[in-house]
């Protein structure tokens, strides 16, 4: 990459989008509801059980000035949903800042690993083992989604859960590939401890991205 491009990159005036789409958001909280999302490369958290391990290699995904995706985005929806990869791998400030200032609600999906960046209107925390969340971003986030993948992460819920504040909405998310496995422990599991709520993908039960 050049070194001009790089530090635009850096500075978040340029991010390595891998796509960005409108689509009705599948999980959590918001679920049900029409979302721009803008999906940007680069993440070392390393989730073996990752359903966009394509996202992972930053360099694979074109350098983009940030103004043009805001552009882009403003065309299609109130609602923006900034995922990964990872997205606090990049300042996330001059993306915020222009979606904001087009009166856009702006949503981010993170593991939290970086330090926060950006203004946020929802802050969805998906915790990973590999690489735990900064205090801050479990103290500022409005909902924590954890996966469940086996009955170890049930113990791994409850820690990071400990960390949240005391108005974040607490979501267990089977990961897809254990669903029928990992679904009936879940529920109950949730009925046990009703200060969780299930949530499932539902975009891959409607057949949408």
């Amino acid at each position: 990459m050049k070194k001009e491009i790089q530090e635009l990159v850096n500075k978040g005036e340029m991010l390595p989008l891998m796509e960005e789409f409108y689509t009705i958001q599948g999980e959590g909280f918001y679920k049900g509801t029409a979302a721009y999302f803008i999906r940007v490369g680069g993440c070392d958290v390393g989730c073996h059980w990752c359903d966009v391990k394509e996202s992972w290699d930053a360099e694979l995904h074109p350098p983009t000035e940030t103004s043009k995706i805001v552009e882009k985005a403003a065309l299609h929806s109130n609602t923006i949903v900034v995922t990964g990869g990872e997205p606090l791998t990049w300042d996330m400030t001059a993306l915020t800042t222009q979606l904001k200032a087009k009166g856009l609600n702006v949503h981010i999906e993170t593991s939290g690993a970086y330090p926060l960046t950006g203004v946020w209107d929802w802050i969805c925390l998906s915790p990973k083992k590999m690489k735990l969340p900064t205090a801050e971003v479990s103290a500022k986030a409005h909902e924590l989604k954890v996966i469940i993948f086996n009955r170890d992460d049930f113990k791994f819920a409850e820690e990071q859960a400990a960390l949240v504040n005391e108005d974040c909405i607490l979501y267990m998310q089977p990961e897809w590939s254990k669903r029928d496995k990992m679904i009936p422990e879940i529920v109950e599991y949730v009925m046990a401890n009703p200060k969780w709520k299930v949530s499932l993908q539902t975009h891959k039960y409607l057949n949408i991205p």
